[in-house]
């Protein structure tokens, strides 16, 4: 509730009881079997004989000894009970421990070593103060400041009301003035660059157990003393460090942005060539690490690395964000520097890991080397305290709000009655506005003690236009159709967007996808569809009826653009299966039949005419205009094909709308009903086939008269009765009108005038 969710707790250890610190005193080889030892352990008070296969156990070690009796509890397992047991001939009475048995490490190569100072005897879950939980945070992205156990702690701390206890860190004794030059060409990506040269550093020691216990806990593995003490000030502190040998670089530091064509090879071993943009840490020669991503191999640490240079930098998010995405990579330090590091934390850092190095590895450290950039700016934000009670529905006294601020970091530079201005601390990139504080207000003060408002119900409505539609409304008429709605990523496959859309050339390819088959967005939302339809026919669904809306993206002149459209797609019977209902197959002008009537909710004229376009089936395919004569749909049958490609049945129809145009209505216009009787006449023509019947009624609607109040097609028919290439359409005809009887002298007036424009401009006859 205070916007630091914790999304795990972990036990710091597996489960077990009867284990203690023991001491090797004797390893004899085993007489029937060379990779075991037959060993004497010291538990404290009695002197065990054990067997044990460790490469590593060796007389005088300490590590942890499960007596006879002692349980271990695996993680999704029986406990584990120790026994007197008889290995090769040899009685084993106890067992010694690895890290891995323990719950203590991903895997062992051996035995887990202790220290030598560790007491003989004493229980290992207190000695190793184990009763512990690791406990995950779910930060959202604006608190990078709480990337760190310090950055925490100063929360906790502020709910807590508790004061924070920072570590004590001193400027550590300079024994040389070897000094290596350091310089910013990149000032606004690089504000502060720190640097010091520590010499004469011996590697060969271990990393003390506390050290490893707090990184293990942190989610990280010890690796060296060098790594291990620069990872610590990062989780510690939240300040990104890194190390170079430093006989390995030339002449100087100097950041800047890369050289064209410019490449560098990772501490991971991949060579990648740097983008124009990608902030870099370069030496006389050459770049040696990818600035707040990752150092470079050429002047990677190593175990025979007697000295060593140590970098401390402030990045700006904006220099490093996106950049180690763009290389498919993610390091903790890009995960920090693109949140915002504390600009004022660098000193404290190099000393907080020199002070470390030097107690783990020995050396002579060196006088800091720093460069300076554009640093940031002290930010100021005013606070009105009325400004409180008009959002957050609740009234602060203001002391308790300055309280609050002062507990977070934020400096009161001046307050009167009406409210306050404060010094946003530097570790708080989030905050920039009045509306920030209020919020870290409702935080702290807590989101339960806030009464609850009207909320929405106090709002005033917000009255629709009826020159639009409410894409609901489309929907409910989907489902009233049969339809039901999907929601697919916008994220597709390249193979299907290639196979399925029509203009590839303007697709956008993503720099970093989450899967191969998520490696473009979509520019139609048919992709997506087909997959669904897919995915239920391959379960067995055999009637599939699916809509969706959303946006689809293309790159048009080098803009992105976002269109609103609607899809479907359908396959299998027209109707639920019934004893009443004949198994047809839905076919096209089904689909013809549903797109007019989506088209037809807001009274706007729409026109239909045949297209050839991927991925519809050629003379079953056709487009939907507006009445300007501009296309916004289409719609169609799957070309067999495509449909043989994605191992579907043939019959699949679908249609794609642009959403826009659909939603637009015209204004509905009322007319008093005529109480005068209708005429119909019918009227049958021979055409040829090709001519749309669109075509013939749009004609008819122009010259059949005001009067005219229903015209529909009832009869379509090519046979033996009609010439080859022709066919026979059957019209009927309604007229009336609003103040009189029609005669119908004037009715066959309008059908003559209609047979000859029909004859005229379509070549058609009147069928005998």
């Amino acid at each position: 509730m205070a916007g630091l969710e914790v999304k795990g707790v972990s036990a710091v250890s597996l489960e077990f009881t009867n284990i203690v610190v023991g001491q090797v005193d004797t390893v004899d080889p085993h007489p029937d079997a060379d990779k075991l030892r037959v060993c004497l352990v010291f538990d404290g008070s009695t002197r065990f004989q054990v067997v044990c296969g460790a490469p590593n156990v060796r007389t005088g070690m300490r590590a942890p000894f499960a007596r006879v009796g002692a349980e271990i509890q695996p993680g999704d397992g029986k406990p584990f009970k120790i026994k007197t047991a008889r290995l090769r001939g040899v009685e084993s009475n106890g067992m010694l421990c690895s890290a891995e048995e323990l719950g203590l490490a991903e895997s062992s190569d051996g035995l887990m070593e202790l220290p030598d100072d560790a007491p003989v005897g004493s229980d290992l879950r207190n000695y190793l103060h184990l009763e512990d939980v690791s406990i995950e945070l779910d930060l959202t992205p604006n608190r990078g400041d709480c990337l760190s156990v310090n950055g925490v702690a100063r929360e906790v701390g502020v709910l807590a009301r508790m004061p924070l206890s920072i570590p004590d860190i001193k400027p550590v004794p300079v024994l040389h003035n070897e000094e290596f030059p350091v310089s910013i060409t990149a000032r606004q990506q690089c504000p502060r660059y720190l640097g010091r040269v520590i010499r004469n550093i011996n590697q060969d020691v271990e990393v003390p157990l506390w050290m490893q216990e707090k990184l293990r806990r942190s989610g990280m593995r010890s690796i060296d003393p060098i790594v291990d003490v620069t990872n610590y000030v990062l989780m510690e502190l939240g300040q990104p460090m890194h190390a170079f040998d430093y006989r390995k670089l030339t002449a100087g530091i100097e950041v800047r942005l890369p050289h064209p064509h410019e490449t560098i090879t990772l501490l991971d071993g991949k060579e990648v060539e740097l983008s124009e943009d990608t902030l870099v840490i370069a030496d006389a020669e050459k770049p040696v690490a990818m600035a707040g991503i990752m150092g470079g191999l050429s002047s990677a640490v190593s175990r025979d690395t007697t000295d060593v240079f140590l970098e401390c930098a402030f990045f700006a998010p904006l220099a490093v964000a996106g950049r180690a995405r763009s290389y498919g990579m993610h390091t903790d330090a890009s995960h920090r520097y693109e949140r915002g590091v504390d600009h004022t934390l660098q000193h404290r850092a190099m000393e907080r890991a020199t002070g470390l190095l030097l107690q783990l590895v020995g050396g002579e450290a060196g006088p800091v080397t720093e460069a300076v950039g554009h640093l940031p700016e002290s930010e100021k934000v005013a606070l009105r305290f009325n400004s409180i009670e008009r959002v957050l529905g609740v009234c602060l006294k203001p002391s308790e709000v300055e309280d609050i601020l002062s507990r977070l970091g934020f400096d009161v530079v001046e307050k009167t009655a009406a409210g306050l201005q404060v010094d946003v601390p530097s570790f708080r990139f989030d905050v920039s506005i009045e509306a920030d504080l209020i919020e870290e207000l409702a935080r702290i003060h807590g989101y339960d003690k806030i009464p609850a408002g009207q909320g929405v119900s106090a709002r005033p409505r917000v009255e629709s236009s009826e020159n639009s539609l409410e894409l609901s409304r489309i929907r409910d008429h989907l489902v009233t159709l049969g339809y039901q709605e999907v929601i697919s990523y916008s994220f597709i496959d390249p193979k299907l967007s290639k196979l399925v859309t029509a203009t590839e050339e303007s697709t956008i390819s993503l720099q970093n996808p989450i899967s191969e088959d998520m490696g473009v967005m979509r520019t139609s939302l048919l992709p997506g569809l087909l997959n669904s339809l897919k995915y239920n026919a391959n379960r067995q669904q055999e009637r599939i009826r699916l809509f969706e809306s959303g946006l689809c993206f293309r790159r048009v002149g080098g803009v992105t653009e976002q269109t609103p459209r609607l899809g479907a797609v359908v396959k299998g019977s027209l109707q639920p299966k019934n004893w009443s209902n004949e198994h047809k197959l839905t076919d096209f002008f089904d689909v013809k039949g549903d797109v007019e009537v989506l088209a037809s909710l807001g009274g706007t004229d729409f026109s239909f005419r045949p297209a050839q376009q991927s991925p519809f089936h050629p003379g079953q395919c056709a487009e939907l205009l507006s009445t300007n004569g501009e296309v916004v749909g289409i719609l169609g049958t799957l070309h067999p094909a495509i449909e043989r490609k994605l191992g579907l049945e043939e019959g699949i129809c679908l249609f794609e709308l642009e959403l826009d145009h659909l939603l637009e209505a015209r204004l509905p216009q009322v007319n008093a009903l005529s109480k005068f009787p209708e005429v119909s006449r019918d009227l049958a023509i021979v055409v040829k086939e090709s001519i749309p019947t669109d075509e013939i009624t749009s004609l008819l609607h122009k010259t059949a008269g005001e009067n005219l109040c229903d015209l529909r097609i009832f009869d379509i028919y090519q046979g033996d009765a009609v010439e080859k290439g022709k066919k026979s359409v059957a019209l009927g005809l309604t007229w009336q009108h609003p103040s009189r009887t029609l005669g119908d002298d004037e009715i066959n007036t309008v059908i003559e005038n209609c047979v000859k424009a029909l004859e005229n401009q379509l070549d058609a006859n009147l069928r005998n």
